[in-house]
């Protein structure tokens, strides 16, 4: 029987410079099967998408208890490794956060997504804030015996403001991406990063994984994977596009 472990390891490998894990974000147990028939090679949720199938917005306004419910019922139906969006930890204190993330592993999550952000409200956390908590929750998964791949997301470019200049982004996100490597992160999450250059920079320059987002469901891949990204993922946009379709047909 493959464990827990062994799925986090196995999760761990698919992530190839040039050759990425691609991620299908689903919302619930019946998208996870969905996308497991289709031939993937691992699930991960999008937090927007479970949030809004809940009837929540994304930012942690979903409860952490609902969140977990819908965790342990896509975990139960599926054989892949999942990952986790875990958003900021769903907790201001390093403590609950700890505690937030013995509850996902417990279920049998193999990863989280871990962002830098500032839960509801504006701009990112000092970084060295943000080391500290990534610092805990890879203690926390070690403490465990689990080599959880962390995620590390940081929304430079996201909450960027239109005049910044891509040089400056770029230069922070390799910052943080140092420091974030540093305190047990496995890989690097950008979204809003969608411009070819700034994507070979990063990749060329960052040790870690380099995790980017497309909303385009229809995208080719290819020019993605030649920049040297190892993980491609969708977010929301496959619950949107669905919906959509949903809306169209009622």
């Amino acid at each position: 029987m493959t464990t827990q472990a062994d799925k986090a390891r196995q999760f761990r490998q698919l992530h190839g410079p040039g050759d990425p894990l691609v991620l299908c974000n689903v919302w619930d147990a019946g998208s996870a099967a969905a996308v497991e028939r289709a031939g993937a090679k691992a699930i991960a949720t999008s937090s927007w998408a479970v949030a809004a199938a809940q009837g929540y917005e994304d930012g942690e306004n979903m409860p952490f208890d609902a969140m977990l419910a819908v965790l342990e019922r896509i975990v139960k139906g599926t054989q892949l490794p999942v990952t986790a969006d875990f958003e900021g930890g769903y907790a201001a204190d390093i403590p609950r956060i700890a505690e937030h993330a013995r509850k996902l592993l417990g279920l049998g999550v193999i990863g989280f997504n871990f962002e830098d952000q500032v839960m509801k409200g504006p701009g990112l956390l000092p970084m060295a804030e943000q080391v500290a908590r990534l610092r805990a929750l890879r203690r926390t998964c070690d403490d465990l015996g689990i080599p959880a791949f962390i995620n590390a997301r940081t929304d430079v470019f996201l909450k960027a403001s239109s005049a910044a200049e891509s040089s400056a982004l770029l230069a922070e996100t390799l910052a943080r991406g140092a420091a974030y490597r540093d305190a047990g992160a496995d890989g690097l999450f950008v979204p809003g990063l969608t411009d070819p250059a700034p994507i070979r920079s990063l990749c060329e320059a960052m040790p870690l994984p380099v995790n980017i987002m497309i909303t385009d469901r229809h995208a080719s891949l290819a020019p993605f994977a030649q920049l040297g990204v190892a993980r491609i993922s969708f977010g929301p946009a496959p619950y949107i596009g669905l919906m959509a379709e949903l809306e169209r047909s009622a």
